[in-house]
């Protein structure tokens, strides 16, 4: 499944709650700058982390590090790896692939990945 979409200014970045029961607004995408995360609160209290990349993919993450169980992962700073995006904790600075949730420096760790969509 991809968590990915291509995004235009005018159009809502909305998330997918857990078992595909509906989509949330968290803003609208021209408030999103490239390289930098923002949280968002979802109606069942988990946070996620959502980014959009300088080609105007958006992804969203679960806020969580789960290294340190510190909801920080939007703070983070974004960079790739071979072509693929990630941010890296602010705390410990493990980074996390943007697509899949997968931990980059320990394969072991992944955090929880949203779709994504505009609309």
């Amino acid at each position: 499944m991809t968590t990915q979409t291509t995004v235009t200014a005018r159009q809502a970045a909305m998330v997918q709650l857990a078992d595909g029961e509906g989509w949330f607004t968290v803003c609208e995408l021209s408030r999103l700058t490239p390289g930098r995360g923002v949280a968002a609160l979802l109606p069942d209290g988990r946070q996620v982390a959502l980014f959009v990349d300088r080609a105007g993919c958006a992804y969203a993450i679960d806020n969580r590090d789960p290294f340190t169980g510190a909801y920080v992962l939007s703070r983070g700073l974004t960079g790739s790896s071979g072509g693929r995006p990630f941010v890296a904790s602010p705390l410990l600075k493990q980074r996390f692939d943007l697509a899949t949730g997968v931990c980059l420096d320990d394969d072991e760790v992944s955090v929880p990945v949203y779709a994504v969509r505009a609309a």
